[in-house]
């Protein structure tokens, strides 16, 4: 998870209630099980973090499916800003370039790590200049939010089509914005698709006036970072099945990749293999925490979208450490549900 605070108010990061619980409602078809009680009571924890702009799904597939599989959620159609978690379809759109050797694309190429490509929220490479193996520039993005990381790979096979991955995968409220840096750019009053470049950046980041209103609108149709639980939990079955790969080695790189994500070790119970991705986001009054993926407790898949957005009070890096335990609570009751 990486930080932006231009002016010391906005940071992307792609970091108990007191509320009554809300409601949680069964997600499956007629033939699925109803979740367990402790996995809905989690759950419910979870969502009273920000009842009125939360989600979540979880789906557990024991073997045999059907009447076997089970699954709850929050308001999982509720489209939100996801932050980071966007940067998984990134990720599969390069390896599956790689993989047909489009343009000359391998993970082991190098590229260049410039002010081209230099972006906030870039713990890897933000002070770095030089070539690097774009495995490198994947392994930044997943494993450390790494911004730049990202705008690299990004541009490398084209934010199109990427988004045409994602239409492919009959994801119809997914959104991704052209790269991370027009992103910060539109947010801060540029029109869409202009890129303020890294001066501008800087600028932005010692508070100067660039002479544009702010836009408040994170949620928006432009140039944004959004999706729903649902879509999410889709996006994990198909692509950890293998549905978007038409080699098992790239499918295997993908999962590695995936596993090394930090919201991974924070929140997926010990004894569990998990892959997947969080993402977050402080810009203004608004904030946003999520983490998606998947955990094998066995060989039993659990896939889930948990994600927070709120407006006004502490930001997000003030309640990751509630939001991983409220995390970390759903997933594990899910695993211990998973093992009956």
């Amino acid at each position: 998870m990486s930080a932006f605070q231009p002016a010391k108010r906005r940071t992307l990061k792609l970091a108990a209630t007191s509320l009554a619980l809300p409601a949680i409602a069964a997600c499956g078809g007629s033939a699925e099980a109803a979740a367990p009680p402790n996995v809905a009571g989690a759950i419910a924890r979870f969502a009273a973090l920000a009842p009125d702009t939360a989600n979540c799904l979880v789906r557990a597939e024991p073997a045999g499916g059907g009447a076997n599989a089970w699954s709850a959620g929050y308001n999982p159609d509720r489209q939100l800003f996801v932050g980071s978690a966007v940067k998984t379809f990134i990720l599969a759109q390069f390896l599956r370039d790689a993989e047909a050797g489009r343009g000359g694309l391998s993970e082991n190429l190098a590229c260049d790590v410039s002010d081209t490509f230099r972006s906030p929220g870039s713990p890897v490479f933000l002070a770095l200049t030089g070539k690097t193996p774009y495995r490198n520039a994947l392994e930044a993005m997943i494993t450390h939010s790494d911004n730049t990381g990202t705008d690299i790979a990004l541009a490398a096979v084209g934010p199109d089509r990427v988004r045409a991955l994602i239409a492919e995968a009959g994801l119809a409220q997914t959104r991704i914005p052209d790269s991370t840096r027009k992103l910060f750019s539109y947010l801060a009053g540029a029109e869409s698709g202009v890129d303020l470049g890294w001066d501008g950046m800087v600028r932005m980041d010692n508070g100067e006036n660039l002479g544009l209103t702010s836009r408040t609108n994170v949620i928006n149709d432009k140039q944004a970072m959004l999706s729903t639980a649902t879509e999410m939990v889709s996006w994990y079955r198909q692509a950890l099945a293998g549905k978007f790969f038409a080699q098992p080695a790239t499918l295997t790189e993908f999962r590695r990749i995936q596993a090394m994500a930090d919201a991974v070790w924070m929140a997926v119970p010990a004894g569990a293999q998990g892959f997947g991705k969080g993402g977050s986001i402080d810009w203004e009054s608004f904030h946003c925490l999520c983490f998606a993926g998947q955990m094998l407790v066995g060989a039993v898949p659990v896939t889930f979208c948990l994600t927070l957005n709120w407006n006004g009070g502490p930001p997000s890096t003030e309640r990751t450490g509630e939001f991983i335990r409220a995390a970390a609570d759903v997933l594990g009751e899910a695993a211990k549900a998973a093992k009956a």
